[in-house]
């Protein structure tokens, strides 16, 4: 029972804190991958399409253009493998859930940068 209490309370102080972001916002994320016996920071960049669950089962999903193929990837909050999280550019939505950015290409697909 002291060992369960003993990594849950290691577990809470591994959680990080990360920029506020929110849908529409162009992020880059810096994921840790262990390939064999090697581990490499992979650099994710691409634009908030969604954020959803409340937490400790909060994600959000990130996708990029990848030699004009569309890639979706779902990064969840508290993940120990996510290194860092960087805010490139606020961008300004109507809407949380940008689905239909699926179906857009080119210029379409742009979003407008938010002017503070």
């Amino acid at each position: 029972m002291d060992l369960l209490k003993i990594a849950e309370a290691a577990f809470a102080r591994e959680k990080k804190e990360f920029p506020a972001f929110k849908s529409g916002d162009t992020i880059t994320v810096a994921y840790r991958i262990a390939e064999g016996n090697k581990e490499r920071i992979q650099q994710y960049r691409g634009v908030v399409i969604k954020i959803a669950g409340h937490g400790d089962a909060k994600r959000f999903t990130v996708r990029k253009m990848s030699d004009n193929i569309g890639v979706e990837r779902i990064f969840p909050m508290n993940s120990p493998f996510i290194e860092n999280i960087t805010l490139n550019s606020a961008g300004k939505v109507r809407r949380t859930k940008l689905y239909y950015l699926r179906n857009l290409r080119g210029k379409a697909a742009r979003i407008k940068k938010k002017l503070y």
